[in-house]
């Protein structure tokens, strides 16, 4: 569990407390796909939609896409609206 400022992306938290699995290569600019994670169930009602950028990407990830809980960490961001979530890091980014 980690405690990070509102505002601050899911890719950005991991990779600044050294997530295992998180690499976001792109600096979270939803172009590469190696923040992936599968969001767990219980929190996919907090989130904002998916953007056609991120929906692209997504199909362009290593592991498999979930159509349910696949997102993009850099684009999850939390705040007011997002409180607490909770993911699962694919085993693969690359």
């Amino acid at each position: 569990m980690l405690d990070v400022d509102p505002g601050t992306s899911l890719m950005r938290a991991a990779v600044t407390n050294g997530v295992a699995g998180i690499v976001g290569e792109c600096g979270g600019q939803a172009m590469c796909a190696t923040c992936h994670v599968y969001v767990r169930p219980e929190h996919l009602d907090g989130l904002p939609g998916i953007s056609a950028d991120e929906d692209e990407m997504l199909d362009c990830t290593a592991e498999p896409r979930d159509n349910s809980r696949s997102r993009l960490g850099c684009q999850i961001t939390v705040g007011s609206e997002l409180e607490e979530i909770a993911v699962d890091v694919p085993d693969n980014q690359t």
